[in-house]
């Protein structure tokens, strides 16, 4: 064990030592408060390292009911800001005790391998209790009112389980139901149903909804007793006290819907008494009318039936799609792609459950259908983090990946292309890009674009620019590994590090950019390059290289930026079909052309990739250009900007 006083984090590096990335190593927080066997202990905090480089620990240096300890329990690393910690029967041996309450230092130990040093985070004052069971205490419960099937019922009390590999609560409910317009109870029931934290890792207040197994789906009012057990993965049970429950049962109906949506993507219905998964089905049924805009009179949409996707019982969603009566009523328009208008009608909804079906109202409703729009998850992976290393501006990382969105948008300007940065939620189908840090073929790459077959049209919207794609592999012979490698970018240096594939396009102007950050040739950028004024964000390239750090800091994010930004925008141009879409076996713009986005790498010069020397940007050429706006229209004016034949 490592002495307690070894605790807080080596902030700066010694002198004449390579920054590790663990200079900034903090920790946020550790949760829940109380833990079993199974437990998964959360941790936040920054500069976590994955292994080979670095093997974590949560470090507990306090007391245990009284008694001094120091424990290292391993973490897992899950990405740069969490990591988690198995609590398991080891944990408890580790402890020296069968159960017990931790009070003092909670930190977070890694060992860099490299270095063989051990880094801790500041430490945190904290307590952990360590149980073997749980018993639950209900105190409150929503225990009457009006409600619909699968409403939400909310509970209040303490020793909930949260479920996975300590064991689930659950709340048993056990009545009948007196039916609408009736008099007497029907048969009684018991049903067992998990509940859900109200928030990350409570222990005290928490919901379960009011499943169709208690009541049925029809109308009524329902008389009954609640309480809650927990059952441990032995399969040991503990109760707690029972309360009395009453609920009137509403029927099945739509209340509201999303303003719309284009193809692939979700449109919300909100309303109550829904059904879904293992517990019914609840259809939809649609009439009405579509209106294009600018246009008069509507096209009749009847017989349109569907099963949304189920969230929960007072939301279901449902895809705008090429295939349903919808759609198909569209076709004279040019199809549901390009279509642009209002839906007008009603929606009713019929829901099963058993041998029950109920027939709720039909809603008036209204939505808008919207031309086809490609969104874009730009991700950054955890192997684009760690090759920032290599360009020695990791700790820019946030700086580059605006600068990298930022010249993405630019390219696909007035084309209806919308970039983002995380996981889309309102869109079923959508487009992967990877950035990655070093091209996983083997061959160099500045980035690959293997997803299957020229996509003409862009009749895919869900690729995906990264992975394997064995289809792929077969056609070209590549590995078939897509994406855009950005360590591979080290090849326009004219000493690149060990390892970078041999290649003719080294260029010094690379190098008078990039040699004061790089670990092997210069100091990274870290904290100190903040201090008296920080590091800028500048808009333009002109006074790149410089000899000033602070602006060669910047100069690097420019260029770096630039590069990767053009690089991302080429790969995702090409699974839109380009370049020459009338071409199937064409891929890039014939010869050499002046600012050519589709141009093939070997004729685009590292000053118009980094925008720098009053070169760049590229831009799509003009038949692209127009190619992008048909496909992928926006509504917007073309821009007003010279484009080069292509």
């Amino acid at each position: 064990m490592i002495s307690i006083l070894a605790l807080g984090s080596c902030a700066e590096p010694e002198t004449g030592r390579e920054p590790t990335g663990l200079e900034t190593l903090s920790l946020a927080s550790v949760e829940p408060k109380i833990v079993l066997p199974g437990t998964v202990i959360q941790i936040e905090g920054s500069s976590f390292l994955d292994q080979p480089l670095g093997i974590s620990s949560l470090r507990l240096s306090g007391q245990i009911d009284g008694r001094s300890a120091t424990v290292d329990l391993p973490a897992t690393f899950v990405d740069f800001e969490s990591m988690t910690v198995d609590v398991t029967d080891d944990t408890f041996t580790a402890l020296g005790a069968d159960e017990g309450t931790f009070t003092g230092l909670l930190s977070v130990m890694v060992n860099y391998v490299p270095e063989g040093t051990s880094f801790f985070t500041p430490p945190l004052d904290g307590s952990i209790e360590f149980r073997r069971t749980l018993d639950p205490v209900l105190s409150d419960a929503t225990r009457q009112g009006a409600i619909y099937v699968n409403s939400n019922i909310d509970l209040e009390g303490s020793g909930f389980l949260l479920g996975g590999g300590e064991g689930t609560t659950f709340a048993v409910v056990e009545g009948c139901t007196v039916p609408v317009d009736g008099n007497a109870c029907g048969p009684s029931s018991r049903s067992e149903i998990p509940i859900e934290p109200a928030t990350a890792f409570s222990r005290t207040r928490a919901t379960f909804p009011f499943s169709p197994h208690i009541s049925g789906i029809s109308g009524g009012r329902f008389e009954g007793r609640l309480h809650l057990e927990n059952v441990m993965p032995d399969g040991s049970r503990a109760s707690s006290e029972e309360i009395p429950v009453a609920y009137d049962l509403l029927e099945t109906t739509v209340t509201a819907i999303g303003d719309g949506g284009s193809v692939g993507q979700y449109i919300d219905i909100e309303g109550g008494g829904f059904v879904g998964a293992d517990d019914g089905i609840t259809l939809m049924e649609l009439e009405g009318e579509f209106f294009p805009k600018n246009s008069v009179g509507g096209v009749p949409v009847t017989g349109l039936s569907f099963i949304p996707e189920y969230v929960d019982g007072n939301t279901m969603r449902f895809i705008v799609n090429e295939q349903d009566a919808l759609a198909t009523g569209l076709q004279d328009l040019g199809g549901i792609r390009y279509a642009e208008g209002t839906f007008e009608g009603t929606m009713q909804p019929v829901v099963s459950f058993n041998n029950e079906n109920v027939t709720g109202a039909a809603a008036p409703i209204s939505f808008e259908i919207r031309p086809v729009k490609q969104v874009v998850w730009v991700q950054f992976t955890p192997a684009y983090v760690e090759s920032l290393r290599a360009f020695g501006i990791r700790a820019l990382d946030q700086r580059l990946r605006d600068r990298i969105l930022e010249v993405m948008r630019r390219d696909y300007q007035t084309i209806n292309v919308e970039l983002r940065d995380a996981e889309p939620e309102d869109f079923a189908e959508f487009t992967i890009l990877e950035i990655n840090g070093p091209d996983v073929n083997g061959l160099g790459l500045l980035g690959y674009d293997n997803t299957s077959g020229k996509d003409v049209d862009n009749q895919r919207l869900s690729d995906r620019i990264g992975g394997v794609n064995a289809v792929t592999q077969e056609v070209d012979g590549y590995p078939g590994y897509g994406g855009v490698f950005i360590e591979s970018l080290m090849a326009f240096s004219e000493h690149p590090p060990p390892g970078t594939p041999a290649s003719d396009i080294g260029n010094p102007l690379f190098d008078d950019i990039f040699d004061e950050f790089r670990p092997d040739r210069g100091r990274p950028v870290n904290s100190d390059d903040e201090i008296g004024g920080g590091i800028p964000v500048i808009t333009s390239g002109a006074n790149c290289p410089t000899q000033d750090r602070q602006l060669q800091a910047a100069c690097a994010v420019w260029a770096l930026g630039s590069l990767i930004g053009t690089t991302a925008s080429h790969e995702l141009g090409h699974a839109l079909g380009l370049a020459d879409p009338s071409n199937l076996t064409r891929f890039h713009n014939l010869g050499d052309g002046d600012k050519r986005l589709m141009d093939s790498g070997g004729v685009r010069p590292f000053e118009e990739r980094a925008e720098l020397m009053g070169q760049g940007p590229s831009v799509f050429c003009d038949s692209a250009y127009e190619y992008l706006r048909r496909i992928l229209p926006s509504g917007e004016p073309e821009l007003d900007i010279e484009r080069p034949f292509c």
